[in-house]
């Protein structure tokens, strides 16, 4: 049996009223390995335990709703955490502020995107050369569209790491980092999300002018073949295991490393 530690990289204010990251990634991995035993871990209420490492085939670091970047002093937690994960030499898999945790660690560079909030979905994602050859992206044709919400984004990829796909708001949309005896796959856009839940990131946000009336159409967009058109998508695409693709080919990572 698979067991997969997920680290909720949301902070207890936000857990609090509701905000759970980890619960994208519970709910997917529930669909896509049902089988699978999934353990879930908070850095920022308290650090892990010595043993809580043991038996774990994989690690899962979420995206976030915090304020701070993942190289600023608030996440020290989470960076500590991943450092210790990666020296276990155990895979890993980073999505949105999970990616850019991974690059702050490993050495790249993080900001606020100069195109600022990527909302909705990431559209026409381009996958690279090196990521057409990559079991990471197997599956992903040239200009796809996925769940995707951010403000901040990896800006300089750390030294040794592989591009795998980017789009015209985010060039990093997707990296590897396999090196050193550290086993990371990431994405900048979210393969564990709905576009359910981006809708309640979204509204009553103020984020801009027409957040609402994008939550709504967001909303739908599984069923409604025109919603999902003004996503650049289509309900058949954002199926669990389409959309979750990504993820699929770590879980077939996972099994290969047994």
């Amino acid at each position: 049996m698979t067991t997969i530690l997920i680290v909720e990289s949301n902070s207890p204010d936000l857990l609090a009223i509701g905000k759970s990251a980890a619960s994208s990634f519970l709910r997917t991995f529930q669909a896509l390995v049902p089988e699978a035993e999934l353990r879930v871990a908070c850095p920022y209420a308290a650090a892990l335990r010595e043993d809580a490492l043991d038996g774990i085939d994989g690690v899962v670091f979420s995206g976030s709703g915090v304020m701070w970047s993942t190289d600023g002093p608030e996440a020290a937690p989470l960076r500590a955490e991943m450092e210790r994960v990666f020296a276990a030499g155990l895979p890993v898999w980073g999505s949105c502020n999970g990616m850019q945790l991974a690059a702050s660690v490993l050495g790249g560079r993080v900001g606020a995107s100069p195109n600022g909030f990527e909302l909705g979905t990431a559209r026409d994602v381009q996958v690279t050369e090196e990521g057409a050859a990559h079991p990471m992206m197997a599956g992903r044709a040239a200009g796809f569209a996925v769940p995707c919400i951010h403000r901040d984004e990896v800006q300089s990829v750390p030294e040794g790491a592989v591009l795998m796909a980017g789009n015209g708001h985010s060039p990093v949309q997707a990296m590897v980092y396999e090196s050193g005896g550290v086993d990371f796959w990431g994405t900048q856009y979210h393969p564990e999300m709905s576009l359910q839940e981006i809708a309640a990131a979204v509204r009553g946000k103020g984020l801009f002018e027409a957040a609402d009336r994008m939550a709504d159409r967001l909303e739908i967009a599984d069923q409604d073949a025109d919603a999902a058109a003004e996503f650049g998508t289509s309900p058949e695409a954002l199926a669990v295991p389409v959309r979750g693709r990504e993820l699929v080919n770590w879980i077939a990572h996972l099994h290969g490393r047994r």
